[in-house]
């Protein structure tokens, strides 16, 4: 019983390994990189590999190639890999400083927040507003066709198209949750033009009515460590500034 638990233990361990490499670094994790994090024989690691392809969290893109994350793999890594996510004293810093300026203009606030949430996780920040139910507001939109899975002219052309179409991002960003932050990963979006993308969305409130949406889109490989913490935090930052907004 032990060693079974120690062995799955292993395997999660392995399996959130891998998907912090391919966030970074974009290409395949061979069994040899892992062997020496994680001193075992690259045999061991290959078999724990095959493991997690046979329940669908990794797959190979080549015969002979390292692992790469399946979509299943990434939900799997949001639900139940990532624990006491936590944003840096620095970056919480530089967020209250920016809603200390004096913006008179609810579209000035939702602008700046568009703007702050891509200066912040470094994708494309998205603000919706309730009461303007045909608009949205967007910032960094070059930061996701920065990444190596847009650099194809013709996902990147259908991307760029269904965001400045808008309606359908605000039905899918607009969808009431429950949750603190919701994450759409990939084919989740129902839509061919998004499937390499993955989506977190919270929501922003004053005098505790919902009053909007933030949301981040990125690659599916997206650094969800750092990206849930900040937008939550942003979210929390933005009620607390409404509560005195004119």
């Amino acid at each position: 019983m032990a060693r079974n638990v120690e062995r799955e233990a292993r395997k999660r361990a392995v399996l959130s390994t891998t998907i912090n490499r391919y966030i970074l670094e974009a290409t395949p994790i061979a069994s040899e990189e892992l062997a020496e994090h994680f001193d075992l024989s690259s045999a061991t690691i290959r078999n724990i590999f095959s493991e997690l392809e046979a329940e669908g969290y990794l797959t190979h893109p080549y015969t002979s190639g390292g692992r790469i994350p399946t979509e299943n793999g990434y939900r799997y890594y949001v639900d139940s890999l990532l624990l006491e996510l936590q944003l840096m004293d620095a970056e919480k810093s530089k967020i209250i400083r920016e809603y200390e300026k004096k913006l008179k203009r609810m579209e000035d606030v939702l602008e700046e927040t568009s703007r702050l949430i891509e200066e912040t996780t470094h994708y494309t920040g998205i603000v919706s507003f309730f009461e303007w139910q045909d608009r949205m507001f967007y910032k960094g939109l070059s930061r996701i066709l920065e990444q190596p899975e847009f650099k194809n002219t013709d996902k990147m052309r259908l991307l760029i198209k269904i965001i400045e179409d808008k309606q359908y991002l605000l039905r899918l960003i607009n969808r009431d949750f429950s949750d603190k932050a919701r994450v759409y990963i990939g084919r989740e979006m129902d839509s061919p033009e998004m499937e390499d993308c993955s989506l977190v969305v919270s929501d922003y409130r004053r005098k505790n009515k919902p009053q909007g949406k933030l949301a981040v889109l990125g690659p599916v490989r997206m650094e969800y460590n750092r990206i849930i913490p900040a937008l939550e935090y942003i979210s929390d930052v933005l009620s607390e500034a409404l509560e005195d907004f004119d």
